[in-house]
C-alpha cells in the first residue's frame, strides 16, 4: 500500500488533527457535551442509556486527553517555530558583497534597495544575450508596470477578476545573473524572521540548488533533508508540517545538476518516504508531498523553462534598479556623498556602464573601482568600458592582496601571480562551456588546482573567486558574477592562442579568426552564456 493511500485512510479513521497555527479553535471539533431535556432514569436495566452515557464520557476523557496532549504539542511546537525564526534572523541580517570576510558584511536593512519587481508571462526563453536584455529594460518606461513588492510575491492581485480563491501556490521568479534574486530571498526571509511580513507562515526552509548538488545520488526523506539544513528541527514530529504553513524557497535553479522529473511514474506522497533528491524537489513543485506547501523558485531566464508551466501559478521578473534605485544604492554604499555624486555622473555618460549598472552586481563593481581611484589620484583616467572596468576591477583584487609586499607595478603583480590568474581562467573557460556557474572539488581538479590549494586561489583573486562552505560542511566554489567568468574565459582562449603563435601578424591573423570562430559559435548555440564570452 502507498504512503499517499495509507495518509488518506488514517485522516479518515482518526480525523484531521488540531491546527498547529490556532490550537483552541479546533476544541470545537470534539463532540460537545449532552446537554438535552430528556429526563434522568435510575434504572439500570436501561442498556442503550447507560452504554450511551458511558460512551459520551469516554468521548470527553478522550477530548480531555487529546487537549492536553496538543496544548504540551503547542508548546513544543512554538519554541522550535521560535528557534527557527532566530536562527533564520541570524544567518541572513547581513548581506556579503564579495567574499563572506568581515569587512565586507553589511546589515542587509542598511544597505538594501528596493528592486523592480514585474509580473510576467511565460513566453518561452529570450535568447539575446542577459547584458542586452538589461539594455532593452534601461529603455523600458517603469510606470507602464505594475510593480510586486517582494513580501507580496504570494498574494493575489487585486485585478478585477481575481477572486479570493485563486490560491497562489508556487511563484518562479527569473531574473539575470547579478540581478540579485538571492537577495530578494534574503530579504524576503529576513522581515518574515523580524516579524514584519508574512506572520501567517509557520516555518520557511531554504534549499540552494548549488548545496542540493552535493547530494543530489543520496537517498533522502524530505523530513531528514530539512534536518539536514535545519538541525533546529530535530524535535519536531515529521507529521507537523502537514498541519503548519510552509515556504519552500529552491533558489537558483540555473545553478542546478540535478535532473527534475515531472511524469507521474515516481510519485512521493510522505514526508517520511525515501527517495532522490531530485524525485523529493519534483513532488514538492508538482505538489504531490505537502501540497499545503507555498513553493517560490528563482533561476536565470535561460533555466526557467525547466519547470511545466502548469506547475507554475505566478511568474515574476527582477529588472533590477531604476534610475532613482541607482542612485539610492550609490548613496547608501558610499559615505563620502561628494564622491557618491561623482561616481554617478561617471556612469551616467559613460552609455555601457550607465546600462549595465541596472544590475546592482555591476554598481557594486563600479563603486569598488571608482572608490578605489578617484581616493588615490583625484586626477585619475577612470574607465569608460566594461573592458577597463574589468581589467581595473581584477588589478585591484590582486593588488589586495600584495600590499603588504609593497609591490605597486600592476605588470609585476600580474607577472608574480600569472600561473594562479591562468588555472582561473581555465577553470572559467572550461566550466563556462559547460554551462556551470558553481564548480565543485572535481571540477578544480579537471584543471589540474589541487583542492587543499584552492584557498591560495580565492586569496589571491579574493573578490573574483569564491569558496563557501555548505552542507555538510562541503565545499563550493564560484566567480563572483558570470560577467566575470566570462571575461576570464575570453583571456583563456586568448592566453592559448597567444602562446600558439609568437609572430605578431600572426597573432593578429589568429584573432581574427577566432572572433569570427566565437561569434558563429554564439550565433549557433542556444546556450545564452557564449554570448558575452564573444
Amino acid at each position: 500500500m502507498s504512503h499517499c493511500v495509507e495518509r488518506e485512510e488514517e485522516e479518515e479513521e482518526y480525523g484531521a488533527g488540531p491546527s498547529c497555527v490556532s490550537m483552541k479553535s479546533d476544541q470545537s471539533m470534539h463532540n460537545p457535551n449532552d446537554f438535552s431535556d430528556a429526563a434522568v432514569t435510575s434504572d439500570h436495566r436501561s442498556v442503550p442509556s447507560t452504554s450511551s452515557h458511558y460512551q459520551t464520557h469516554i468521548r470527553q476523557d478522550k477530548a480531555e486527553a487529546i487537549w492536553q496532549k496538543h496544548s504540551l504539542e503547542y508548546g513544543d511546537l512554538q519554541k522550535v517555530k521560535d528557534q527557527h525564526k532566530t536562527n533564520m534572523r541570524n544567518k541572513y541580517e547581513r548581506l556579503f558583497e564579495g567574499m563572506k570576510l568581515q569587512g565586507n558584511e553589511t546589515l542587509l536593512n542598511r544597505i538594501y534597495t528596493q528592486l523592480y519587481i514585474i509580473e510576467g508571462e511565460s513566453e518561452g526563453v529570450n535568447e539575446e544575450h542577459e547584458v542586452l536584455q538589461m539594455e532593452k529594460t534601461a529603455r523600458t518606461k517603469y510606470s507602464q508596470d505594475t510593480p510586486i513588492y517582494c513580501n507580496d510575491i504570494f498574494k493575489s492581485s487585486p485585478e478585477p477578476g481575481c477572486e479570493e480563491k485563486d490560491q497562489i501556490k508556487t511563484v518562479l521568479t527569473k531574473g539575470i545573473a547579478g540581478i540579485r534574486k538571492t537577495v530578494s530571498v534574503q530579504k524576503f526571509i529576513l522581515d518574515w524572521a523580524e516579524g514584519k511580513a508574512n506572520q501567517d507562515v509557520d516555518f520557511m526552509f531554504v534549499l540552494p540548488f548549488r548545496e542540493l548538488n552535493l547530494i543530489r545520488d543520496h537517498q533522502y526523506s524530505l523530513h531528514r533533508l530539512l534536518l539536514d539544513f535545519h538541525p533546529e528541527l530535530q524535535d519536531l514530529d515529521s507529521k507537523i508540517y502537514e498541519e503548519c504553513k510552509v515556504v519552500f524557497i529552491f533558489d537558483g535553479l540555473d545553478e542546478s545538476r540535478i535532473t527534475l522529473m515531472f511524469s507521474d511514474d515516481q510519485k512521493v506522497c510522505d514526508v517520511t518516504e525515501t527517495s532522490s533528491v531530485g524525485v523529493l524537489m519534483s513532488n514538492l513543485m508538482k505538489g504531490e508531498l505537502l501540497p499545503s506547501a507555498l513553493i517560490w523558485i528563482t533561476s536565470r531566464p535561460a533555466a526557467a523553462n525547466q519547470i511545466p508551466s502548469k506547475y507554475i501559478n505566478r511568474l515574476t521578473e527582477i529588472q533590477g534598479f531604476n534610475e532613482t534605485q541607482k542612485e539610492e544604492y550609490f548613496r547608501k554604499k558610499i559615505s563620502d556623498q561628494h564622491q557618491a555624486s561623482r561616481i554617478i555622473s561617471h556612469n551616467r555618460r559613460a552609455r555601457s556602464l550607465h546600462i549595465v549598472c541596472h544590475i546592482p552586481v555591476f554598481c557594486w563593481i563600479s563603486s569598488t573601482v571608482l572608490q578605489k581611484l578617484l581616493k588615490e589620484d583625484l586626477s585619475a583616467e577612470i574607465p569608460q568600458t566594461l573592458t577597463e572596468m574589468y581589467i581595473h576591477f581584477l588589478l585591484i583584487q590582486i593588488n589586495m592582496r600584495n600590499q603588504k609586499y609593497e609591490e605597486r607595478d600592476p605588470e609585476k603583480l600580474l607577472q608574480s601571480n600569472r600561473e594562479v590568474i591562468v588555472k582561473l581562467a581555465e577553470v572559467a573557460f572550461k566550466q563556462l562551456m559547460k554551462g556551470n556557474v558553481m564548480f565543485y572539488e572535481e571540477d578544480l581538479n579537471e584543471s589540474s588546482i589541487d583542492v587543499n590549494d584552492a584557498s591560495v586561489y580565492s586569496g589571491i583573486c579574493t573578490e573574483i573567486f569564491k569558496e563557501e562552505s555548505v552542507i555538510h560542511q562541503r565545499k563550493v566554489y564560484s566567480f563572483i558574477h558570470l560577467s566575470v567568468q566570462e571575461v576570464l574565459a575570453a583571456f583563456y582562449v586568448f592566453h592559448y592562442y597567444a602562446m600558439m603563435h609568437t609572430d605578431k601578424l600572426q597573432i593578429c591573423d589568429m584573432m581574427d579568426n577566432l572572433h569570427r570562430d566565437a561569434v558563429d559559435k554564439a550565433l549557433k548555440s542556444a546556450h545564452i552564456d557564449y554570448h558575452c564570452f564573444s
